[in-house]
């Protein structure tokens, strides 16, 4: 046993470490995230290894686009240049396309902690400077003696287009894009400056501004694709950051299941422990109290049997409420409807209510609307619902004061019933608290009236439960109004092709049916 038990320890150790370990990385990550998040003038991460991707990604895709571009060149060179020449320079070019796409397809396929080591991009920049270069070539072929100015023009177009399509390939490694574009650029505008034309000389201007340009959009490129990528990160950490709390959540759901489980059982265990004694005192005492065996001579003994058995009903009564709202939040209270008459229910209530009013010469005023249809509800739940509402106007009304109870129908053909007392009520801002478990007013703690703070809880719960809404209004120093309601949905002689009600936006109108 002393085995078995240190191993769930130690198993418990190792969860709650497991547990607290998530929820600093939580944290941390969720740090690193706001705060990144938070940074106005983020600093932007190398994303080198994403770059290299991009890189490769972009010169796979294009890897059918060059060829056509070279051929397409070449079948326009052969106008002014020697077609063995040119033969030549199509055969290197296109080698050295192929070496660069069967380089990136290498790179794609290496594994992961391969893709970081620095010779891929010293092959990357290899490369594109030997692609270059084989352009740059092109430029070198000796032309034919018929070449005039439109060879020329020529010339200084496909360098713009070999620069372009250079610059979108490349643009994630600047320095590939310098390996590829520069060649070109030197090359041509050594051979314009070599001529005598001021539209040579004009044309070399213009190549070494397109590649200032073009450079420049490059790095703009470079800075767009960063951008990216750290967008792309930050919404890694957030997702991250998402299923670790969905993680946690899903963790805390558990334990708070396991919790309520716990709660259940033990409020089951306790219900059953404690009324078993209870009833005895609850015999014993009601015995003694009555003097049923005979008289008892010490009034002191026979004011203490009566406090034992009051102070035991109070705690009955305390364990049936928490045990129905238990049941009530479980999910396990079950309504058991059937067709019924409102304000015969009102009616029974009263009744009962009325001897506890008497003692306190309370009146209590009741009236209801004359031809009220059934409704579909739980009777039992309704008699708790109206009782206990009974029980706190006549609680909190003083001496000599009035309660009035009347059922009738609201704006939208439902039901309801409104007990108002002449207590003191209630401010406005401790409304909430008394509908709260375990609420209570102002007043009540100050007088110290007798109650547990559920009622009202299991009041607003069961009406809930039947669709209706639960109402209380009070103004200090005038009393206070409660009012249950419920929806059309809920009488007899409701017709099924009317579309249920918003029960949130209708409310009744109480006046109209004061008047009435």
């Amino acid at each position: 046993m002393d085995t078995a038990a240190s191993v769930k320890d130690d198993d418990s150790q190792a969860i709650d470490r497991d547990r607290a370990r998530r929820r600093r990385e939580m944290a941390r990550s969720a740090g690193n995230v706001r705060s990144r998040l938070g940074t106005s003038d983020r600093q932007h991460s190398t994303f080198e290894l994403e770059r290299q991707h991009l890189f490769a990604d972009t010169r796979i895709n294009a890897a059918f686009a060059v060829p056509l571009l070279v051929l397409i060149v070449t079948a326009i060179s052969v106008i002014w240049l020697n077609p063995f020449f040119l033969g030549a320079w199509l055969i290197v070019t296109l080698c050295t396309h192929l070496l660069m796409v069967v380089t990136c397809h290498s790179y794609e396929r290496a594994p992961s902690d391969q893709k970081a080591r620095i010779y891929w991009r010293r092959r990357f920049t290899l490369g594109d400077l030997l692609y270059g270069c084989s352009w740059a070539v092109f430029f070198l072929l000796p032309r034919s003696d018929n070449a005039g100015d439109g060879f020329v023009i020529f010339h200084f177009a496909t360098l713009l287009i070999v620069v372009a399509m250079n610059t979108m390939q490349s643009a994630t490694l600047p320095r590939c894009l310098l390996a590829s574009t520069l060649p070109m650029t030197l090359i041509v505008t050594a051979s314009f400056l070599q001529q005598i034309d001021p539209i040579h000389y004009t044309l070399a201007a213009m190549a070494i501004g397109a590649q200032g340009f073009f450079f420049i959009l490059g790095n703009q490129l470079l800075k767009n694709a960063n951008t990216m990528l750290e967008y792309r990160a930050e919404k890694d950490h957030l997702i991250a950051e998402l299923e670790t709390a969905n993680a946690m959540s899903d963790e805390a759901r558990r334990r708070a299941e396991a919790a309520n489980v716990a709660k259940s059982r033990f409020l089951a265990t306790m219900s059953h422990e404690l009324r078993t004694p209870l009833n005895a005192i609850l015999g014993f005492s009601e015995i003694m109290k009555d003097e049923v065996l005979g008289p008892m001579k010490n009034d002191t003994y026979k004011s203490y049997s009566a406090d034992i058995h009051g102070s035991g009903q109070h705690l009955l009564n305390l364990i049936n409420e928490i045990l129905d709202l238990s049941r009530i939040e479980a999910g396990r209270h079950e309504l058991q409807e059937e067709s019924l008459y409102l304000e015969e229910v009102v009616e029974e209530c009263g009744s009962m209510m009325t001897v506890r009013a008497n003692t306190k010469n309370i009146i209590l005023h009741h009236t209801h609307e004359p031809d009220m249809p059934r409704v579909w509800a739980d009777e039992r739940a309704l008699r708790q619902v109206v009782l206990n509402l009974i029980s706190n106007a006549v609680k909190f009304t003083p001496v000599g004061g009035e309660v009035h109870i009347k059922v009738g129908r609201t704006s939208d053909d439902g039901q309801y019933v409104s007990i108002t007392d002449t207590g003191p009520g209630i401010p406005e801002d401790e409304i909430p608290t008394v509908l709260e478990a375990f609420g209570q007013g102002s007043h009540a703690i100050k007088s110290a009236e007798p109650g547990t703070g559920l009622g009202l809880s299991i009041v607003q719960a069961l009406v809930g439960m039947h669709d209706g809404k639960f109402v209380i209004k009070s103004q200090l120093g005038v009393g206070t109004e409660a009012i249950m309601s419920l929806p059309r949905a809920r009488v007899m002689n409701y017709s099924p092709d009317v579309v249920w009600a918003d029960t949130e936006s209708t409310d009744f109108d109480l006046e109209n049916a004061r008047s009435a």
